[in-house]
């Protein structure tokens, strides 16, 4: 009897031993896909391309269990397909909650995927039953592989950061900065204490609303799509007040409306589309992306099927067009959402397509210069500045 019951116990070990190895892998390869479309990219590209400051506002890389110093076979986003992309800045995201049975058009705040996913990666306990702690702990995965990564990834807080990091750059170190941002500020836990402890581990942007209501915001995606709360007015005012950057994207119409109609400084739509181009309801409307640019803000162009209809780099450049008619050529940016559990045509590594796209729609090289990172690089520059 008691072989026969070291003998499950046994199998019982190796089984839960093999979901932790395999699991997140899997789960990972299912959801952050590269299913490669055409990619014809010109000499002329690639040499425009190699001398642009490219800058990304939206990556979820942070909440997989991989390691983003070695290049991988999946997922989208890694430090040497940054470098062979020439990103010079990486928005990494820190995803805390989502939905079971995500979906666009309403979503209850009662139930989570990423609890099981913390468990199987074997983060710390404390990220088991805790937003806020599951922030802080991807705080501490990008500043444990910045300190590996031999210079070659640098964490940005302070403008003075960024200026250093594109100076390096601009005497030829094949090197990539990563800032922090929050996709959807439930991880507050209803404290507005805790946005200066998130603000402490580095964080520099943060969105109001994921795929549900919470206590800061309506959700595009939410049952109700409300505006901001009574806390999440102070929370923007707060925001606003030590330096990190407001970010829209998911956020409710009547949230946009709101946060448009108070914010004193500038404000991001970090990754989405257009429905001018792709009407799919988090899109942004006309009226929202001359809005975002009332701010001196960026709208963030992403790559994948329901943000631009398609995920050709053609697709994406027809919407950073639209955007830049709309809004003006210095309110358009990038917005991947790379590793997002989004399918793309390509990935970091591939960049130079969309820098191609944009030279065949007619775009000079300085706007492209703009699209690709220089509009993105200002906003940052400014927004993460404390007010004095």
């Amino acid at each position: 009897m008691k072989t026969w019951l070291y003998g499950i116990v046994a199998l019982v070990v190796v089984a839960v031993g093999a979901f932790l190895i395999f699991a997140p892998g899997m789960a990972e390869r299912s959801m952050n896909k590269v299913v490669p479309v055409a990619l014809k990219i010109t000499p002329e590209a690639r040499a425009l391309h190699a001398q642009l400051q490219i800058a990304d506002m939206h990556a979820d890389s942070l909440l997989w269990k991989r390691d983003l110093l070695a290049r991988s076979t999946r997922g989208q986003v890694d430090l040497p397909r940054l470098i062979e992309g020439n990103v010079a800045l990486q928005v990494f995201s820190s995803v805390t909650k989502t939905p079971k049975g995500q979906n666009y058009d309403a979503n209850s705040a009662d139930t989570d995927n990423i609890t099981t996913l913390a468990i199987a990666d074997l983060q710390p306990v404390r990220t088991w039953n805790s937003l806020l702690q599951r922030s802080l702990w991807h705080a501490t995965k990008l500043d444990r592989f910045a300190a590996a990564s031999e210079g070659k990834l640098r964490v940005i807080h302070t403008p003075a950061d960024l200026d250093a990091l594109l100076a390096a750059r601009a005497k030829g170190e094949k090197i990539t900065g990563g800032m922090l941002s929050i996709e959807g500020l439930q991880d507050l836990e209803g404290r507005l204490a805790n946005l200066d402890v998130l603000h402490a581990a580095g964080f520099r942007m943060a969105g109001m609303a994921h795929f549900f209501d919470n206590e800061v915001a309506g959700s595009m995606h939410g049952e109700k799509k409300g505006g901001l709360t009574p806390l999440g007015r102070q929370v923007v005012a707060r925001m606003e007040r030590i330096g990190m950057i407001v970010d829209i994207a998911h956020s409710s119409h009547a949230t946009i409306a709101e946060i448009l109609k108070i914010a004193t400084r500038p404000v991001v739509a970090s990754h989405g589309g257009v429905q001018a181009t792709c009407k799919v309801n988090r899109n942004l409307t006309d009226d929202e992306i001359r809005g975002v640019a009332a701010t001196g803000g960026v709208i963030g162009i992403g790559y994948w099927d329901a943000a631009v209809c398609g995920t050709s780099p053609i697709q994406v450049a027809a919407a950073i067009a639209h955007a830049r008619d709309v809004g003006g050529i210095d309110h358009v940016g990038l917005g991947s959402d790379f590793d997002g559990a989004v399918t793309t045509g390509f990935d970091t590594s591939q960049l130079a397509a969309v820098t191609q796209a944009l030279m065949d729609r007619g775009f000079s090289r300085a706007d492209i210069a703009k699209v690709m990172g220089g509009n993105v690089l200002r906003v940052v520059r400014a927004g993460i500045v404390p007010k004095g």
